[in-house]
């Protein structure tokens, strides 16, 4: 399983550290995105639980940490992560997607800079994910079906709500493909387990 030429469609690496990408809804333009305000709910009288699923929630992703080392891979890892995570996320009504061009140890995360970015970005979570890839054989860019995709969710306050992990290899043993699609898979997989629990976590 080799990498292709995969088209550039969301992640923008021009960002600054503090510089992040919101949106509610998401249209492709030109290769970037198209802002679009949040949907404003009716002043009903409603409960606190139903408050509580209605809130918009921001969550801050950093980029994953890409194991192995690879700097030709990267590219190409970034753009099949996010393009899976603002798909899923472009269409939820209660989640905000917030990316930050920042790299995060995954394994030694320091729980102050999630704080800190969270704070400087009104956030409610934040994601520190992880692909790991498998080398197989001589080839430099030669990898097997196995892709685990990794994320920890961390609350504003820097606390670690959760680590999930999806394993492409153990969820799909007969399925073929290319490198960003297993990253693809993979991505869609965690994140699903994510957001059920962002959805059980009451804020405040």
């Amino acid at each position: 399983m080799e990498f292709g030429k995969i088209k550039p469609i969301f992640v923008h690496r021009t960002m600054r550290r503090n510089k992040i990408i919101t949106f509610t809804a998401a249209a492709i333009l030109l290769g970037g995105f198209a802002l679009i305000k949040a949907q404003s709910y009716a002043k009903n009288e409603i409960s606190s639980d139903e408050m509580q699923q209605n809130k918009i929630r921001k969550i801050l992703y950093f980029n994953p940490d890409i194991q192995p080392e690879i700097e030709e891979i990267k590219q190409p890892t970034y753009l099949a992560f996010f393009s899976t995570v603002t798909n899923k996320l472009s269409s939820s009504k209660n989640n905000s997607l917030l990316i930050v061009d920042q790299t995060l140890s995954f394994d030694q995360t320091d729980p102050e800079i999630i704080r800190e970015y969270c704070t400087n970005n009104q956030a409610d979570f934040a994601v520190v994910p992880k692909v790991k890839y498998f080398k197989v054989g001589l080839g430099k860019f030669v990898f097997s079906s196995q892709v685990i995709i990794s994320m920890k969710l961390y609350s504003a306050e820097g606390k670690l709500i959760s680590e999930v992990q999806y394993d492409t290899y153990k969820k799909n043993r007969k399925l073929l493909g290319s490198a960003e699609n297993f990253v693809k898979l993979g991505t869609e997989g965690a994140l699903k387990e994510i957001l059920k629990n962002i959805k059980t976590f009451r804020i405040g």
